[in-house]
């Protein structure tokens, strides 16, 4: 059972941005003071967040919620309209599946952060592996 009624919901759920979110934001801030350069949402299959044409990588910056993070206290799932979103929820893992695999097979080094899981540490990682191809 929803706690509010549905126009809120509606009007909650249409706030919920697609770019330039808090996450991107810190990805992109650590990274850049990292030293290195990209592109935001470029041309690519599946318009990854961030585009490091140098390194040929491409970073998503996922939402648990809505790409269904393994394990994941925040991957929850609705009470209400549970067909709809699971529906839903399937969609967006297999299109992440699919973008990441066209990626793949144009060159590209395909990295996903997760938004739980953005600390200086893994940003650090982050870093490393970008720099490593």
């Amino acid at each position: 059972m929803d706690v509010v009624d549905t126009a809120t919901r509606s009007r909650m759920m249409a706030g919920i941005r697609g770019k330039d979110t808090r996450p991107e934001q810190i990805v992109r801030s650590f990274l850049h003071r990292a030293g290195l350069r990209f592109r935001l949402h470029a041309k690519l299959p599946g318009k990854p967040d961030l585009v490091l044409p140098k390194y040929r990588a491409a970073v998503f910056v996922h939402g648990c919620f809505w790409h269904r993070h393994a394990g994941c206290r925040y991957a929850t799932t609705p009470s209400s309209n549970i067909e709809f979103w699971q529906a839903k929820f399937d969609a967006n893992v297999a299109r992440d599946k699919r973008v990441s695999r066209e990626l793949r097979k144009e060159g590209w080094h395909v990295f996903v952060v997760w938004s739980c899981r953005i600390s200086d540490s893994r940003m650090q990682s982050l870093e490393r592996k970008i720099r490593r191809g």
